[in-house]
C-alpha cells in the first residue's frame, strides 16, 4: 500500500482510516453516531462519497467503531464487512463483560463510560462476514484479514502486503505504545499477539492514537 493512497480521519478519540483502492475506496472503522457529520464530510471531500466506497470493514464491534455503519448503509447502500463472532454486538447492541488490564485504564473506562452512556449502539445488519485469511483483492486492495480475538471475540486486523496492520482495539498508543486493555479473553489475545509477532509487520494504525512502528511494542508480543 502507498502511503500516499491512506488518510487518518480523527474522529474525536477514535480513528476511521480511509484507503484509495483500485477505483474506488475502502474504508476501516466508522466512528460513533456523534461523528457522522465529520466522517461524512470526510469522504465526500476525498471524492468516496457517494458511490465508490467498495466497502466498509470493522474491526470490532463496539460502538466507537460502529456507530456510523447504519447511516452509510441507509444512505449511500455501502457493504459492511464484520466478523461473526461480532455479529451479536452490531444487531442487538449486545457487548460481552471484560477485564479492565491496568489501573489507569479503569480510570479512562470511567470516563468513556459516564460520556458514552447517552449514546446508544446503532443496530445494523452486516452485509457480509469476514474470515481469517481473507483476501481483499477483489475491493482492489492487496490486504487480508487476520483474525486477532482478544480484546472481543470478534477482532480482526487488515494486514497490507507492504506490512501495514490495522489492529482495531487490539492495540493502542494513547501517550506510548501498548496493547488492549480491555480484553474480552486473555488465553485468545495472547494468542492473537503470538501469531501476530510471526507476521511481517511493520507499521501499526491502531483504533485509537498515532501510528507507530512494530518495533515499538515487539517487547510486549
Amino acid at each position: 500500500m502507498v502511503k500516499g493512497d491512506l488518510k487518518i480521519i480523527k474522529l474525536t478519540f477514535v480513528n476511521s482510516f480511509l484507503i484509495k483502492v483500485n477505483e474506488g475506496f475502502i474504508l476501516i472503522d466508522t466512528g460513533m453516531s456523534m461523528h457522522w457529520e465529520k466522517l461524512e464530510n470526510e469522504l465526500i471531500n476525498s471524492g468516496c462519497l457517494p458511490d465508490l466506497l467498495k466497502l466498509v470493514v470493522i474491526t470490532h464491534g463496539d460502538m466507537d467503531h460502529t456507530g456510523n455503519c447504519v447511516k452509510l448503509q441507509e444512505k449511500y447502500n455501502a457493504k459492511i464487512g464484520l466478523h461473526k463472532d461480532d455479529l451479536s454486538w452490531a444487531e442487538k447492541g449486545v457487548s460481552q463483560k471484560r477485564k479492565v488490564m491496568t489501573f489507569s485504564a479503569k480510570l479512562f473506562i470511567l470516563i468513556r463510560k459516564l460520556f458514552m452512556r447517552k449514546f446508544t449502539y446503532s443496530l445494523f445488519k452486516p452485509d457480509l462476514f469476514l474470515t481469517d485469511g481473507q483476501e481483499l483483492e477483489e475491493y482492489g486492495w492487496d490486504a487480508k484479514i487476520v483474525h486477532i480475538p482478544g480484546h472481543t471475540k470478534g477482532s480482526i486486523g487488515i494486514l497490507t502486503h507492504d506490512g501495514d496492520l490495522f489492529a482495531g482495539d487490539t492495540f493502542t498508543n494513547r501517550g506510548k505504545p501498548d496493547v488492549a486493555y480491555l480484553v474480552q479473553d486473555e488465553i485468545d489475545l495472547r494468542n492473537s499477539l503470538a501469531r501476530l509477532k510471526e507476521l511481517k509487520i511493520k507499521t501499526i494504525y491502531p483504533g485509537h492514537g498515532k501510528p507507530f512502528e512494530m518495533v515499538r511494542i515487539a517487547g510486549k508480543l
